[in-house]
């Protein structure tokens, strides 16, 4: 499953606008260690083929906003390598259903009876973990794997290679991003984290209707909420 990893399947676009990551030490490193917990038979999060789900799903040139998450879920069938997202059938996590109740209040959309956010994915949405694997049933388990190094790169990237891309920043580990994007060529939207330890401080952000004002600025396509 995860020495997929030595084959990496990922966006033509992506592979080559971070050709020189794949070269580095780092993530060597990063494929060895995988490979040794595979071997050891511990259960990864996500299954191989998903760890690069979210750049699979959103090629390079097609991405306009850029979703910040930290950790997969840890739990069996939940990670499916796209940060706040669970395969349908599966219960929709509490930070999602906040994620649901903001774009209810401020747009009259109805959440769905499901937790797949891959229809953002195909309108230019990044969901992108910082970690993108985690040992089942242990969260932040493969936080000083060398991931961070990887999706900061990725990051800085988006930021140099590209103009006009909103940045969702949500939480104070999201936050600490910010210092990778050029804010004078892109847009950085901050709040508090959706999750139900942060209480309702994440209500009333408004980062969904205010996205998609930026992105009408520009004259870009606009994003459809909605996911039924």
């Amino acid at each position: 499953m995860t020495s997929n990893l030595s084959n990496i399947q990922i966006d033509e676009g992506w592979k080559q606008a971070l050709a020189g990551e794949f070269q580095k030490p780092y993530f060597a490193d990063i494929k060895a260690f995988l490979v040794a917990e595979n071997q050891a038979g511990k259960t990864i999060y996500p299954p191989g083929p998903l760890i690069f789900n979210a750049f699979n799903k959103t090629p390079f040139d097609a991405a306009k906003v850029v979703l910040l998450g930290q950790d997969p879920y840890h739990n069996p069938g939940e990670a499916m390598g796209l940060c706040f997202s669970v395969p349908r059938g599966v219960k929709t996590p509490p930070s999602l259903v906040n994620i649901y109740k903001e774009i209810k209040n401020s747009l009259g959309i109805q959440a769905p009876i499901h937790g797949d956010l891959s229809k953002w994915t195909e309108q230019g949405v990044l969901l992108l973990n910082a970690m993108l694997t985690v040992e089942a049933g242990k969260p932040a388990s493969h936080q000083k794997i060398g991931w961070q190094t990887f999706t900061d790169a990725v990051i800085r990237t988006i930021s140099e290679q590209k103009e006009g891309v909103v940045f969702l920043l949500w939480g104070n580990f999201a936050r600490t991003k910010k210092s990778l994007v050029d804010e004078s060529k892109h847009f950085i939207l901050e709040s508090a984290h959706p999750s139900p330890l942060a209480g309702n401080a994440f209500q009333g952000c408004g980062h969904f209707v205010r996205t998609n004002e930026i992105l009408d600025k520009q004259g870009k396509t606009l994003i459809d909420w909605s996911l039924d």
